[in-house]
């Protein structure tokens, strides 16, 4: 399942930096990362229903969302991947457009979602699981987060040696006072195929599903496979925002 690790305005060169895996079914169209014709929006794009697990825009604007792992989805709910897009395509504020979000929630099966204006130094988690209880609508705090797919930060085995590695990484080119290099971020990190062990699994679907959907980078032999945005011709994605947007 997608999972997505990022700083946010706790770095000395970057105000945001993310990396995130996107996992889908390899027969479902799918368009790389791309200016979107007749929009100021850059991302991937689903060709199925139109939207996105992630993109921006050129007001350093970001969206992106991951799906919340669950037994029963509802066949006729809207598309998850239609709410980045609006986001973008809105002048709303990150916590503006999620309060918007409030009534619609049961109209979706489960995402997660984070909306940031990098300007305004503003980012906002959306959830509307667990079902029944109200929708969870948060301000990100500064620091070093992960995403997968239940809530934010959740402690999951594969979120937790994520976050960890990551912030190792992290420091270990602040000692150094080297640049931070993409390929060996996302070689390092996002194509670790370790799986956790049985006893920590969430146990909300089969154990063997959860068992091979458990590491960062996941690999099933059924049609599931790894869909990656590609950018200078590197897998996965890696997004950078300096602190000053004249630069990016």
């Amino acid at each position: 399942m997608c999972i997505a690790v990022f700083i946010w305005q706790a770095h000395t060169q970057y105000s945001f930096l993310l990396l995130l895996n996107r996992d889908e079914y390899h027969n479902r169209p799918t368009k790389a990362v791309h200016w979107w014709e007749g929009e100021e929006i850059v991302g991937g794009r689903d060709e199925v229903a139109g939207g996105t697990w992630l993109a921006s825009s050129r007001q350093g604007r970001v969206a992106f969302l991951t799906n919340v792992l669950e037994l029963h989805a509802l066949p006729l709910a809207k598309s998850r991947g239609d709410l980045p897009v609006r986001f973008l395509q809105s002048r709303k504020g990150p916590m503006e457009f999620a309060k918007e979000l409030v009534n619609e929630g049961n109209e979706y099966n489960g995402f997660n979602l984070i909306l940031a204006d990098i300007e305004s130094k503003s980012m906002v988690y959306v959830s509307n699981r667990p079902k029944g209880e109200p929708m969870v609508i948060q301000e990100v705090h500064p620091g070093v987060h992960v995403l997968s797919n239940a809530k934010l930060d959740s402690p999951w085995p594969k979120a937790q040696r994520l976050k960890l590695s990551f912030k190792t990484m992290l420091d270990v080119y602040k000692t150094s006072e080297k640049c931070i290099c993409v390929k060996e971020m996302i070689e390092k990190l996002m194509r670790d195929t370790t799986k956790a062990e049985k006893d920590k699994l969430p146990r909300i679907c089969s154990l063997d599903w959860e068992l091979e959907l458990s590491s960062i980078f996941v690999e099933v032999d059924t049609p599931l496979v790894i869909f990656f945005l590609k950018l200078n011709n590197q897998f996965s994605f890696i997004l950078f925002f300096r602190i000053s947007l004249r630069n990016w």
